[in-house]
Parts: C-alpha cells; sequence; structure tokens
C-alpha cells in the first residue's frame, strides 16, 4: 500500500520518518530501511515516486481544462457544457460508470444567477452631507433574492462586533439588540482572533484556528434571521484570509441555490466594506474602530448605533435560472455498493473577467481546481488498475463552488449515495506546483481519524504532515468538502494554501514563496494557469495519499470517526444505528 520512498538525504529522511510514523518501529525494521535506503538510494536521492498517479497526465488534464476554450468555467456560462462533456468523457475513459441522477452523469443543481448594474449607488448621510461609497473600491455589495431594483433610503447602522450568538460558548454579541430594518455591520473572523495575553475570550473559539463563526456565511445568515435589512463586514486581509481582489473577483455577479422563501433566508443587501472606508464610517459617528474591536473581544460587548449617520442604496439588479450540474461518477463496490468513500473537486472557475496587466481576461482556474479534477480522474484510473474495491466510490466534481460550495450544498440536500454509510469525503483543492515536498499539509487539524490516516500514509512515503499553519484563515470551513462535513461524513482536505510545504528543492522557505506568490498574484486572476515550467511530482504525491487512504477504506469494515471536541461528532453519532449492521461499526 505505498510506492518506494527515496529520501533527500539518508540521515534527514531517517529521522523523518521516526517522527512521523504512528506505531513504534522495532530495532530490526529500522535496521532493513536502513539497508533498503542505502541499497536503493545512495548520495542525495529525490523523494519518492507518486506510484500510480502520474505527473504527466495530471499536467495535460489540466493543460485542456484551464485553456482559452474553457473560458474561465464559469457555472451555467458558454463553456459549462464542453467542460462536463470533457470530464465525462474522462471518467467514462477510466472505467467509471454514471452516478448522476435518473442513470445519466450529471445532478442538476437549480442556480440562480444575479448581476449587479454597472450604476451602482451607495451613500453615506452624516451630518448633513452625503458621502458616496464606490462599489468594488470602498464596498461591495450584491443581492441573492430574485428582484429589479434595490433601493434603501436613509437606513441606520448597527455595529455587531463578531455577530456571533453561541450559547454553547457562552457567547452573544447580540444581547437584546433589534436589528430589524437596520444594516448590521460585522468584523470577520472570531472573538478570539486578535485577542491577547491575559483577555478572557482568548482561546475561546479555538484561538487562531477559526470556528464557523469566523465565516462570512454565518455572519450573512445570522443577519437573515434577526431580521436586518443589510449586512456589511468589515474586511481586513488578516481576518478574511484574502485579499480585496479577492471579494471583488466575481464582478458583480453571484449564485445561489433556488429557495422557496428567499426573503426569509436573505438580506435585501449584503457585502463587503473595505477597512480603510469602515474607519472613516465609523469617525463619522465619533466612533474608532481600533477601540471597538476591542470591546467587541469581551463577553460584555453590546451592539453600537452609528449615530448621525444612514446609508442609502440604489441599484438595478437582474436575475435569471442558471442551472448547472455536478459531474457524478460511481465504481460500484464489490460486497458493500451501499457504502460509499467519496472523492470530490470542483470544476468552476470565475469565468471571464476584467483585463490584467497582460490583457488576460480568462481566470483560467488552473490550480484553483483543476488539478483537484485531474487528481480525482489519476485516482479513478489507479482504482481500476487493481482490484474492484469492497465499497462504492464516487467521484464528484461540483459546479458553484467559488459562489459559496453551491453544488456540493445542493447534494448535501439532495444526496445520490447515503450520507449515513457515507465513509469518508476526501477532497483535492489546490496543490502546489513547485515539485517534491517532504511533507504535506493538513487543513483541519485535529477533526477526525482520516488524519491518523493521513499522517500513517505520509509515513510511508517518507513525509510528515504539517497542521495548518494559518488556521485563522478558516480553510477548513471554504471548500466543498464542508458541504458534507456539516451532515456528519468524516472528511479530509488537501488544500496547498493551508501553508508553505517543506520542499526538497528550498525547503520551508521555498514552500512559503510558492504560496506568497500565488495568493498574492494568481489567485482567482487570470494567471491562475497552465505552465508547461510547472513541476507536478508533489502534487502527485499528494493525490497518491487520497488514493492509498481511499483504497484502505474501500477493502475495510472501518467507520472513521470525528474526534472529541469536534462540532461535527454529534452529528454523525445521531445516525450510528444506519451503521450498525456492519461488522466494526461504531
Amino acid at each position: 500500500m505505498g510506492s518506494p520512498f527515496i529520501l533527500s538525504s539518508f540521515a534527514d529522511g531517517m529521522a523523518r520518518f521516526r517522527v512521523a510514523a504512528m506505531t513504534p518501529w522495532s530495532a530490526s525494521k529500522l535496521t532493513s530501511l536502513t539497508l533498503a535506503a542505502v541499497l536503493l538510494f545512495s548520495g542525495r536521492g529525490q523523494a519518492q515516486d507518486s506510484g500510480p498517479i502520474e505527473p504527466a497526465r495530471l499536467s495535460q488534464i489540466v493543460k485542456v481544462l484551464a485553456s482559452d476554450e474553457f473560458m474561465g468555467r464559469a457555472p451555467g456560462g458558454p463553456a459549462e457544457q464542453k467542460t462536463l462533456e470533457y470530464i465525462i468523457q474522462q471518467f467514462k475513459a477510466v472505467g467509471l460508470e454514471p452516478g448522476g441522477e435518473n442513470g445519466g452523469w450529471t445532478q442538476k443543481v437549480p442556480l440562480v444567477r444575479f448581476q449587479m448594474g454597472d450604476n451602482v449607488t451607495l451613500k453615506l448621510l452624516s451630518g448633513g452631507k452625503t458621502v458616496s461609497l464606490r462599489q468594488g473600491q470602498e464596498v461591495m455589495v450584491n443581492t441573492q433574492r430574485p428582484l429589479q431594483r434595490v433601493k434603501i433610503d436613509k437606513v441606520p447602522l448597527v455595529f455587531v462586533g463578531y455577530g456571533v450568538s453561541a450559547a454553547e460558548r457562552g457567547w452573544d454579541d447580540f444581547k437584546s439588540t433589534d436589528v430589524r430594518g437596520k444594516i448590521a455591520v460585522f468584523l470577520i473572523n472570531d472573538p478570539d482572533f486578535e485577542a491577547q495575553e491575559g483577555e478572557a475570550v482568548r482561546g475561546k473559539f479555538g484561538g487562531q484556528a477559526a470556528t464557523y463563526y469566523a465565516r462570512w456565511t454565518y455572519k450573512f445568515e445570522e443577519a437573515a434571521r434577526r431580521g436586518a435589512i443589510g449586512a456589511l463586514i468589515v474586511h481586513d486581509t488578516p481576518g478574511a484570509g484574502y485579499g480585496w481582489s479577492t471579494v471583488t473577483a466575481g464582478n458583480g455577479q453571484s449564485f445561489d441555490i433556488v429557495r422557496a422563501q428567499p426573503e426569509k433566508e436573505k438580506v435585501l443587501m449584503q457585502g463587503w466594506i473595505h477597512r480603510d472606508a469602515a474607519a472613516a464610517l465609523f469617525a463619522r459617528s465619533g466612533l474608532d474602530l481600533e477601540r471597538l474591536k476591542v470591546e467587541a473581544r469581551k463577553a460584555s460587548f453590546k451592539p453600537v448605533l452609528l449615530k448621525g449617520v444612514s446609508l442609502s442604496a440604489d441599484y438595478a439588479l437582474t436575475h435569471a435560472r442558471a442551472d448547472s450540474q455536478n459531474v457524478i461518477g460511481r465504481l460500484p463496490g464489490s460486497k458493500r455498493p451501499q457504502e460509499s468513500i467519496m472523492y470530490g473537486g470542483h470544476w468552476d472557475a470565475y469565468g471571464v473577467g476584467p483585463a490584467d496587466a497582460s490583457g488576460s481576461t480568462v481566470r483560467h482556474g488552473a490550480v484553483d481546481d483543476a488539478i483537484g479534477i485531474a487528481g480525482m480522474i489519476e485516482i479513478a484510473r489507479a482504482f481500476q488498475q487493481g482490484p474492484r474495491p469492497e465499497r462504492s466510490l464516487v467521484f464528484a466534481a461540483w459546479t458553484a463552488e467559488e459562489p459559496g460550495l453551491l453544488g456540493s450544498e445542493y447534494y448535501g440536500r439532495h444526496p445520490l449515495q447515503p450520507l449515513d454509510t457515507m465513509v469518508a469525503n476526501l477532497t483535492v483543492d489546490i496543490l502546489q506546483t513547485a515539485g517534491l515536498s517532504r511533507d504535506v499539509v493538513l487543513v483541519g487539524h485535529g477533526q477526525n481519524e482520516l488524519e491518523d490516516a493521513l499522517a500513517q500514509a505520509a509515513a510511508r512515503q517518507g513525509r510528515t504532515v504539517t497542521p495548518d499553519a494559518k488556521p485563522e484563515r478558516g480553510l477548513f470551513y471554504r471548500a466543498d468538502h464542508f458541504s458534507l462535513a456539516k451532515r456528519g461524513v468524516p472528511v479530509l482536505l488537501l488544500m496547498a494554501l493551508g501553508g508553505g510545504h517543506d520542499l526538497v528543492n528550498g525547503g520551508r522557505e521555498a514552500g512559503d514563496r510558492w504560496v506568497a506568490d500565488y495568493t498574492a498574484r494568481c489567485y482567482h486572476q487570470p494567471c491562475d494557469a497552465w505552465s508547461d515550467s510547472w513541476d507536478l511530482r508533489g502534487a502527485a504525491q499528494d493525490v497518491q495519499l487520497l488514493y492509498d487512504i481511499g483504497r484502505e477504506l474501500a477493502s475495510s469494515d472501518r467507520w472513521p470517526a470525528w474526534k472529541s471536541g469536534s462540532e461535527f461528532k454529534e452529528i454523525r453519532d445521531r445516525s450510528a444505528a444506519a451503521r450498525k449492521f456492519v461488522k466494526g461499526s461504531p
């Protein structure tokens, strides 16, 4: 279950192997390992090969999907059908069966596409003066209700701190404040994100590891539950985990699944306000944003009305059904087909937008996430080369991840394979392209037993596991696996943005440099394009890890469990009866 590993240097590699291994190794085993390493690899070798996962095939698939012909793979866009046909063709070629609706390859995802008009008028009225806020510069707002025009006239604003209502943590930012008919202004992330030594809140929300309360989706949902007319989140890059360019990348376009009562689930206007614009807004009301951020870290915090300031908005809005498709392939299990292991990645990217400095308008989505689709296809190919697994394998190419995990969310609401007997979801969303690595980065450390399986598989490659370097960014809640996790399915995410890999060529410094460069220049931008200079050997190693984990689970009766303290453990425990009939179930 794993290929021979190559150590970048013998002594260094042996030390890493001993640290990474999940079980003690006897002296005889270490002696055998030493002998094998000496015989196979003298001097400075390369890290192990990636087994059946071939970097060249990964590259070729990404080259096609990220080409200009696919026009950035926007959901419902002009190249969606071409994208679906290519993925289906690849699924067929590696021997998968249709796993979609009605015996087909796809699952219809009913979406609504909203497009903001060009002339968005947003004005602050303060002290008899009117100040305009520029869409895309000071603010970025949208509406996800099926309306033709939005008009808001002199609505008051109220600062609600982090906007967290969490009884289980003894925290309520709203107290008894009524925000109905007002615009709620939120801070991004959790109340303890910037907590200092000695502050009571420190560690209450996981310290630097973001919880779901940190996410913009939660804040908009909470505003709607409380009847606010609008919601604005103060953007800052550390707290959000991405820059302002990501906020504006949608170019006024947004998506949502079709809802029966959108007016009850969505505020009239939602969006972000740039940190500098927010500071100026608070100052107009005689308030200091930085001081209020400190107050918001206290359990005694109460919402603050921005006195003397109101906001008006007027903009046109178009909306249309833009149904899209998930692509689902399946390899039925030979003994227990009702139990499944799911592999997932998203096929969508950001389509066509404003030209960058080079004049390119296509946001190609090569690393994010054509490489995830390529990884899934290669995993399916690897499974076809071995014996038929006992449990079924499901391969899901999701639509509409970028606008809010919508394709996977729809599947979570309308699963085609029972979620109670889904053993695990293994997701690939962004892999590094800088070569072999001594480690694999884990996003969401401490969640479930799949992390232990990852450490064991990595050890067999002579690699270690490095936890997400910046858990405050909440990456665990920002990929499609989350749609399954919040319904109790144990999940594992591989995402290179979790931190710089310890690269064989250049070490951690080179890995950090790759993440910083990709995030600053190419994330959701036209330069996220395929390159013949890529070195995908490290990406292939990571894909191999997920193949190894899935292969072991697919031929066993193991049911990975959530760890104590995970917010998803209780959800999974409720469905334990569905797994009781299987030997080895919890």
